[in-house]
């Protein structure tokens, strides 16, 4: 608990206002090259995860709820001709990207930044008519915003109940929006201010299931546009609304580290630690579920199993360990139930598995896999624990057969962490894979070529082409 000096020392600090003096003045000529290369990467991943999460259930419910609320300021819904009012289309993109549990992950932020800040921004670029330049820098600004934020209070934040996603997220879709519609310093911390008092999301999903994870994103996104107009309408937002003593930071977390957010602010890009996912779960899974699918090969059949143990760190007891998941979504959270189905799964596969929504969905009904959950014990493991990062999450995975030999694997820098990234071409591979079906494989090249560059694209329209093949 915070000392009311500790209170007072805090409030000192003029995070919101040095946030915003970053997001108006940063410059694309500033940004080192390792991050200006980062980009059209997240770009390329984020339509890949919302051209799958586009046509599943959960986004078409809210692209019919909102699919004809048009106004004066319409945007389009991806990989559709449909123009909506910017902050639903916002809403319905942000879903799509979001609702898979297939993102990019900031590990030391606890958040998902992307699904947040690329539909809000694409959707305003739109409306400002901004290059593809203007789009990429505020982008990043967002991510830098969200991340920072995330930084400063976890993992307090997390266990109090919150996500961090959808609460910091809010102020990264903010920040790239005030960007883009070329706020002052004053109108970008009141924007910021604005969106503190828009921050939401609980993770009670994790105890109970539900749908609610898949739109935490989505209502960031639109929750972050509307911030950034409504200050630019003039409105106002506390100038010390994260750090104040009754602010975001004091409000949503034990602990605030102000430094953390301001720290080197337009030299430092903690963004460059973003981690990509090759399984539609939790990045502080991908470890076990890689561990699991090496273990497969080593077994010829899973009924020679008798046990499992699964070593992981003690942050993950409780949300992600669940042996019975209740739902889909609490399936994509449960560290037991993706180790049984990569160690079920993987035999059948050609090349490196990639545990997919569908994959998901199907395993639900598959009992052998259900049973074999069953039999896996999650425990904390002294290694996982010291090796673990503000990059990554190590895990060790031991299969016990019924003949008492004893399979063990460890995996310290998962796929698509920052240590072992998913290179652009991999990237590239990833979406054409998942989106040549669906739009055909010309349009796949050419949009592919503009998110490759596009740096150089002079509006964001030609990232808005892909059109779903004629059934």
């Amino acid at each position: 608990m915070m000392t009311p000096n500790q209170i007072i020392s805090h409030s000192q600090v003029p995070v919101t206002a040095e946030l915003a003096k970053f997001i108006v003045q940063l410059q694309w000529s500033q940004v080192p090259k390792n991050i200006q290369e980062l980009m059209p990467i997240l770009l390329i991943d984020i339509f890949r995860a919302a051209a799958v999460g586009f046509k599943r259930p959960w986004t078409e419910s809210i692209k019919r709820l909102y699919a004809n609320h048009r106004s004066s300021m319409n945007s389009h819904l991806w990989f559709s001709k449909e123009l909506v009012n910017i902050n639903q289309a916002t809403f319905i993109n942000g879903v799509a990207s979001g609702g898979l549990d297939w993102d990019d992950s900031h590990v030391a932020a606890i958040i998902h930044p992307g699904v947040c800040i690329w539909p809000a921004a694409i959707a305003m670029a739109e409306i400002t008519q901004a290059s593809g330049e203007e789009l990429l820098l505020a982008v990043l600004t967002g991510y830098e915003t969200a991340i920072r934020i995330g930084m400063s209070i976890q993992p307090e934040h997390s266990l109090r109940g919150f996500q961090g996603t959808p609460t910091c997220g809010v102020f990264g879709a903010a920040a790239a929006c005030a960007k883009l519609l070329q706020l002052t310093i004053p109108q970008t911390q009141n924007a910021l201010g604005i969106a503190a008092t828009f921050a939401c999301g609980l993770s009670q999903f994790f105890v109970s299931g539900s749908d609610i994870k898949r739109f935490h994103a989505g209502k960031a996104g639109a929750n972050g546009i509307e911030a950034a107009l409504l200050a630019q309408a003039g409105l106002t937002g506390p100038p010390d609304a994260i750090e104040g003593v009754q602010g975001f930071a004091r409000a949503f977390s034990d602990r605030f580290d102000p430094k953390l957010v301001i720290d080197r602010l337009g030299t430092y890009f903690p963004t460059a630690w973003i981690s990509l996912k090759p399984h539609a779960s939790s990045v502080r899974m991908q470890a076990a579920i890689e561990a699991a699918a090496f273990l497969s090969t080593k077994i010829s059949n899973t009924e020679q199993i008798k046990s499992i143990e699964i070593g992981v760190h003690g942050a993950m007891l409780g949300k992600l360990t669940s042996n019975t998941p209740v739902d889909f979504q609490q399936a994509q959270l449960s560290t037991p139930f993706a180790v049984a189905m990569a160690l079920t799964i993987t035999p059948q596969r050609k090349g490196p598995i990639a545990l997919s929504i569908d994959d998901y969905e199907q395993s639900l009904s598959n009992h052998a896999i259900i049973n074999l959950a069953k039999l896996c014990q999650c425990m904390i493991d002294p290694e996982v624990e010291a090796k673990t990062t503000t990059e990554a999450v190590p895990a060790r995975v031991v299969c016990i057969l019924h003949n008492n030999e004893r399979l063990e694997h460890f995996i310290e820098f998962p796929k698509g962490c920052p240590q072992n990234p998913i290179t652009q071409l991999e990237v590239a591979q990833r979406f054409i894979s998942v989106a040549q079906p669906l739009f055909g494989s010309a349009a796949c090249d050419d949009w592919l070529n503009h998110a490759m560059h596009a740096k150089d694209l002079k509006s964001v329209q030609a990232l808005l082409t892909l059109q779903p093949l004629a059934q």
